[in-house]
């Protein structure tokens, strides 16, 4: 498994695979299941029609380390495009946010200031930016802008961030974040980091991701359970019921195009679900990584291209 984690985390980068799936017809086509659209407009027809089946969205227009200062700006654009169109329409919706996407390689100051401007716009707004987390080598100037950015006069409750369970320093990251009442988006991980500071076995990831879960649900803060493993599911629900915890008081998260049947059946069972929905051309480092977070995923997604 660590051999094909590996191998998917190695094709995301690949420059010419990703030219050809990006723009091949069959790319289009499975892209369509897990990607809502290439435009706006598409993306929010989307969330409109989760939104009438109960579910919440959380809106990310694809892409990632940009190379030029009007990239990051551009990227930006797209995302306070969002926010007005999420308070015009009413939407039950937030938008998520790559770090590197808003210039952080380029020059951490600009992308500080542009986290900045879509935080105070989504305060202003009446909704939320989710900070994603990228690799290791950003997840304490993640941590660190997403904490400055919470405790700005009219922040708190506008701006959140995302946790990976397969790092070992996740337990104390979340005792940090959460005394600053900053809300958690709760995930395994994505990117390939080395033995030295992340679980490589699936077995200690899950074992430390339900830890974490204890840990975010009896924080008194509203956080989100990301995933589509049924063991993982199976034992929030069971915390939760032991601990007689209001099943509103978390959300559990997917993405878009994956278990559906899951997610209506989470939604009637009165949790709170909400369906991460990516839309874009710059859809292949995204559909690799799903695919490297766990590689059973490649079945997985096959099935799910057939299923409702």
């Amino acid at each position: 498994m660590p051999i094909l984690r590996s191998a998917f985390i190695a094709l995301s980068r690949n420059a010419a695979l990703r030219s050809f799936s990006e723009r091949s017809s069959l790319g289009r086509r499975m892209s369509s299941r897990f990607v809502a659209g290439m435009q706006i407009e598409e993306v929010l027809r989307a969330a409109e029609e989760l939104n009438r089946q109960g579910i919440a969205v959380t809106l990310d227009s694809l892409g990632e380390s940009v190379t030029r200062a009007d990239e990051a700006r551009r990227s930006a654009d797209i995302y306070h495009r969002l926010i007005d169109a999420i308070q015009e329409r009413k939407l039950n919706a937030n938008v998520s946010v790559k770090l590197s996407q808003m210039g952080l390689e380029l020059d951490p100051s600009l992308a500080h200031e542009i986290a900045a401007e879509l935080v105070q716009h989504a305060a202003q707004a009446g909704t939320f930016v989710r900070i994603d987390m990228e690799g290791s080598e950003f997840t304490q100037t993640t941590i660190d802008m997403v904490r400055e950015l919470h405790a700005r006069p009219g922040h708190a409750g506008h701006v959140g961030i995302v946790i990976q369970a397969y790092l070992f320093r996740s337990a104390q990251d979340i005792a940090q974040l959460t005394q600053d009442g900053i809300r958690i988006r709760l995930c395994k991980g994505a990117y390939k980091e080395p033995a030295s500071i992340a679980f490589p076995e699936k077995s200690d990831v899950d074992q430390n991701y339900v830890k974490l879960m204890k840990m975010l649900l009896t924080s008194g803060i509203f956080h989100g359970i990301a995933t589509h493993d049924e063991a993982m599911i199976a034992a929030t629900k069971q915390f939760v019921a032991e601990q007689g915890l209001d099943p509103r008081s978390f959300e559990f998260q997917m993405l878009y195009g994956i278990r559906r049947d899951l997610q209506t059946a989470l939604v009637r069972e009165g949790y709170g679900m909400r369906v991460y929905v990516p839309f874009g051309t710059e859809w292949y480092p995204y559909f690799m990584r799903r695919l490297a977070e766990r590689p059973a995923n490649v079945l997985f997604l096959a099935r799910n291209f057939f299923r409702k």
